[in-house]
Order: C-alpha cells, then structure tokens, then sequence
C-alpha cells in the first residue's frame, strides 16, 4: 500500500470521494430504524404545488434571452444502456432517426441558444463508468452553438452486507475489483458540482439557476414559462428548488411523491415508507402525483447549503449481489430528497408529455414510433393522435436487448390509434404494419409467429403459430 501512497495522496478527488462517503457512511451506522414517521406525513398545502396551466398564463417576456442566460442544463449522465442490452453509456443509444438522447439534448439546447442568441451551457454529470465515452463522443459536437462542460460523480466502495467493510482490495476498476467500485446515486450532484470547481465557474458567468434531469427523459426541455416564473420572484422569495410532478397513473405507483413534513415540503420515495404502508402510498387517490426528476434550483442556494454543510437528503440502502454470489450494499441518495434544506420550494404539475423516460425497449417503441414528431431534438405527441394519453406498450423478453427489438420490426408500426400491446415469445413484424385499440400477440413456446408486412391488427389476439413463409 505504502507504494500506491504518492499516487493516491496527488489524487485529490479521491481524498474528496473518500471524505464524502466517510460522512455517509458515518451517518449509516448512526440512524436505525425508519427514516420516516408516518403519522407526521401530511398532503402538502394547497399553493404548495402550483398548476402548471397557472405559471403559463402570465405570458413571456418580450426578453427572453437575458433569463436564459441565466440558466444552464445539467443532465444525469452517470447510467450504462446495460438493462437495454448495450455496452457504454446509456445516452449514446440511438433512438430516433439515428439520433441519440445525447444528439437530441445538444440539438434542443442548440435551436434555443440560436433563436434567442443566448448562453445556455450544457453540463453533464457522468460517473466513472461513462466519461471516458462521453468525452471522445463530445468532440463531435465542436462547431455545435452549445459550451459543453462535464463533471465527475463520486466514486464511492461497496459495502460486504455482512461485515460492512469495503469490498475493494485496491484503487483499481479491473480485474477483481471491476465491481467494487459505484457511483453514489444523483444525490451526489451537489458535492461533486461543488468540487469540480464547475459550479463556482457558472456563478462567476452569471449564471442563477439549473435545469437538472435525467438524460434518458426525453420530455425535459427547457421550459421557458418555468423559467419565467423563476426569474420574476421578488427576490426575498426567490423560488431556490423547484420540482416538476406529474399526475400519477397506474404504471407510477412507485415513483416518489411531495408531502408535507415537520412544516416542510420533502420528497417522500417508497424506500422510505415503513412496509405496513406501502400499499397507501402507492394508492393514486391519496398521493395523486410523483416527481418526475426535472428540478430547477438555485446555484448561489447549493453553494450556500454546501458551505455550511446543511444539505439533508436521506440514505437510501441498495443491495446488489456481484456476479460471485457476494451479498453487497451501496449507499445512495437522491437528488430531490435535498428540496428540504432550500427556502421557498415550489412543486409544479406540469403535463404528462414531460416526462417521457426510456427505460425499456417498450418505451423506445414509443418514442420511434409516429406517435411522436420530432422538431430541433424535442419530441411531441403527433396532433393526429386523437387522445393525449401513450399506449400502453409490454414487450416480452425476447425484445429486451435494443439489437434484438431491432432485428423483430421490419419498420416501426403505425401506432397513432393504439391503446394497449403485449408481445410476448417469438415475434416479428414486417413493413407497415398498423395497430389500433388493443393487441396482444402471444407466441407460446417453440411457435413463431410472423405478422405480415401490410398487416392492420385491430383490437386483436394472435396467438399460437402464425408464420407466413415466401415459397
């Protein structure tokens, strides 16, 4: 060890990362039991949340540009396309026109920069996991109207569940210690932001606000109504964290949801609640909205926070087995749980189209498909479809790798009238093929079935051996 000591005691972002998850994992060991009291768990007052529809009412500015250059993007950068099947960082998967959701995000902050000759930078916040990847890919952006700027997530150790000790033998992220090593959950935006020096530079540009979600939301553009409101607060009530919510459907039970606690408006996510009370907190009649990740917070209020150490966000436990059977844990937290250390928070719920994540290839069904037109990297519902809510779309496992849901459709099928699609087994579909109202094709085991090209499946079940053969 003595050897690797120089190497290690230049490398100050480890001191950094090794500082950080001390106090984590201090703050792990100290608080048992629940997080949370239930009975203290309030609905959040009614001006606490504020109807989208009201904050874009009062119209826009005749100078837009001087907001926006006020602003920068951040995006969460730090996940690999893996549960999707593909190797490298999540944000270099194709999914539209061979544009990717790192292509789409530099194209809408690109046609907002020229049409209002603003500023507004890109930050990316990758993990150690996506950097290298992300930065050889970032140099094809060059010539793009856009100042791209990155930082790094910490890199913190995991944890043996039974003796909590760390599971890394060295620095290194190969060999035996390739799975030792995670990034701390977004939670972490606001120490390593801090750290990187980033978040001093933008300050020192002028900048007041960011515009932080997860690059895989392709619903999270940049809305200048919000941003209006933002900017127009007296500033002794200056809006420091703003969360956009959504109303909950049946597909959200689980996604975290604002509540009133200890007279405060706090994030409550269902790693929190005490199991007796699960099912009431995934009841869409009680808690009727969930956070959607898109945040607006105040620069000048996380430096403010950091200072003085005062940012509260609760641990969240992740265990995971590694590939040798080991039974590890990996300390996270979230970066809505802060929204109770800022002044003057504010929910907004915003319409359902921003929030439109690829997490599957169901959803990257959706988004190919001409359920969506796409105009300067942003997507939105086709004006042909008659109703604003998105089909319901279950894919089975065979279509869970992006190559293989690529290899099953000959093209995308028209899905403007659909409402619900389950696949399962063995499928493929050929050239223009139609679905409307509700289709469920079910191949059993060792059965294949071809839907031919031209083919329009309406409110249909096919199922068993249906394969059409050229002869």
């Amino acid at each position: 060890f003595s050897s690797k000591l120089p190497k290690i005691l230049t490398n100050v972002s480890f001191w950094k990362d090794f500082e950080g998850f001390k106090k984590l994992f201090h703050r792990f060991l100290q608080e048992k039991g629940p997080s949370i009291d239930w009975a203290k768990i309030q609905r959040p007052p009614k001006d606490s949340i504020q109807p989208y529809e009201k904050i874009k009412l009062k119209g826009l500015p005749a100078d837009v540009a001087s907001s926006l250059n006020k602003l920068a993007v951040v995006k969460l950068n730090g996940g690999l396309g893996t549960s999707m099947g593909c190797k490298g960082p999540k944000s270099l998967i194709s999914v539209r026109n061979e544009n990717t959701f790192l292509d789409l995000t530099v194209q809408q902050i690109e046609h907002l920069n020229k049409s209002y000759n603003a500023d507004v930078p890109l930050v990316l916040m990758n993990s150690f996991n996506t950097d290298e990847d992300t930065k050889k890919i970032l140099q094809k952006y060059t010539h793009h109207h856009v100042k791209i700027h990155t930082f790094n997530q910490s890199r913190y150790p995991r944890i043996n569940k039974e003796s909590l000790l760390p599971v890394a033998t060295n620095m290194g992220l190969t060999g035996e210690n390739e799975e030792a090593w995670y990034p701390p959950g977004h939670g972490d935006i606001y120490t390593s932001f801090f750290n990187s020096g980033l978040l001093d530079k933008l300050i020192a540009e002028g900048k007041e606000y960011i515009f932080v979600s997860n690059i895989d939301n392709l619903g999270a553009t940049v809305d200048l109504h919000i941003l209006n409101h933002l900017m127009n607060q007296p500033s002794d009530k200056r809006c420091e964290f703003v969360m956009e919510v959504t109303d909950k459907t049946r597909a959200d039970v689980k996604g975290g949801t604002l509540t009133q606690y200890d007279g405060k408006l706090r994030l409550l996510e269902i790693a929190q609640v005490p199991k007796a009370h699960v099912d009431e907190f995934k009841s869409v009649t009680k808690f009727k909205i969930f956070n959607t990740n898109n945040l607006w917070i105040s620069l000048p209020a996380i430096k403010r926070l950091h200072v003085k150490n005062a940012m509260d966000m609760e641990i969240i436990v992740n265990p995971k087995t590694l590939e040798g059977g080991l039974n590890v844990i990996q300390l996270e937290t979230a970066v809505g749980a802060a929204m109770k250390s800022f002044d003057n928070v504010l929910g907004i719920n915003v319409p359902r189209s921003r929030f439109l994540p690829v997490k599957t290839t169901s959803d990257l069904l959706l988004v190919m498909s001409n359920l969506y037109s796409m105009n300067a990297g942003s997507l939105t519902m086709s004006p042909k479809r008659e109703f604003p809510t998105t089909p319901h779309v279950k894919l089975g496992s065979s279509f869970t790798k992006v190559r293989d849901f690529l290899k099953r459709f000959e093209s995308i099928p028209d899905m403007l009238e659909l409402d619900h699609l389950t696949v399962s087994g063995d499928v493929t579909f050929g050239k223009q093929v139609t679905l409307k109202g509700t289709v469920i094709i079910i191949a059993n085991h060792g059965d294949r079935i071809d839907i031919p090209a031209g083919a329009i499946l309406e409110n249909k079940i096919v199922s068993g051996n249906l394969r059409i053969l050229d002869h």
